[in-house]
């Protein structure tokens, strides 16, 4: 069988910069085990698998390890092919997911993508997140599955150099790490370590964003932030807070199109 395959930087109008995401259409779903496999032989943060349906698609993803509930960059990867290379008719998009129901639009060039927020509350971190992470932050905050930690300046989040190895024994999905920017042309940075699910440092994380507007809305008094994710392919990302959702927009660039045999 041979099914077709694309790979595309999410959050990024340069090649190579951004987030790469595998994205394979079906007609219908694969075995979860051979949608892992997929995953695995691709080798990169998430692989997106998506099906049609009456009013749009269903769509799931998988790290090389284990399929996630809620991905970001590689949403926007697929909404890229569906839109530019499937030629979709419409300038909205419905993902039906284990997240509920996930909207992308498409404006131009640029791809806003339609999240629910994540609440976060201040929490004591666990000694390993922090001995893993390697500098002690001005505060922790519980965020769903992962932890978020908050940092003085764009420095300490330059400098950071997790030992993953301790960071790969806290229960979490993975750690956001954040502060203000440095440019007054952003609102602050971010960098996301997710060892335990086969992910290092991920490059552009865009569910993470839906913990870092509610925070940031509430730190700087405003609703709509221009923030980088400070990997070192780095990745741009525009959000707005609106009430339970949150808008993060991005562009995409294709770098491959091809086919696989499985």
């Amino acid at each position: 069988m041979q099914l077709s395959i694309y790979q595309i930087d999410a959050f990024t109008n340069n090649l190579f910069g951004g987030n790469p995401a595998a994205v394979v259409p079906l007609r219908e779903w694969l075995s979860d085990a051979l949608m892992q496999k997929i995953a695995l032989e691709n080798n990169l943060s998430e692989t997106a698998f998506f099906v049609p349906k009456p009013d749009g698609f269903h769509i799931r993803w998988f790290t090389p390890t284990v399929e996630v509930a809620l991905c970001g960059h590689a949403t926007l990867a697929a909404a890229y092919v569906v839109f530019n290379l499937l030629k979709y008719p419409s300038d909205t998009i419905s993902f039906d997911s284990k997240s509920g129901i996930l909207k992308v639009k498409k404006y131009d060039k640029l791809l806003e993508l339609d999240f629910p927020v994540q609440n976060v509350s201040l929490t004591d971190p666990p000694d390993e997140l922090v001995e893993g992470i390697g500098k002690k932050p001005l505060e922790v905050y519980q965020a769903g599955e992962d932890y978020l930690l908050v940092y003085d300046s764009q420095n300490d989040i330059e400098n950071i150099s997790p030992d993953f190895g301790v960071l790969k024994k806290v229960e979490m999905r993975g750690a956001i790490v954040t502060s203000k920017a440095r440019s007054k042309k952003l609102d602050f940075v971010c960098r996301f370590f997710a060892p335990a699910a086969g992910i290092d440092e991920d490059p552009v994380t865009g569910s993470a964003f839906t913990k870092l507007a509610p925070l940031w809305a509430e730190k700087l008094g405003k609703n709509k932030f221009d923030a980088e994710q400070i990997s070192a392919r780095k990745g741009s990302v525009h959000c707005e807070l609106l009430g339970n959702r949150v808008l993060i927009a991005g562009q995409g660039k294709v770098y491959m199109k091809g086919k696989i045999t499985v």
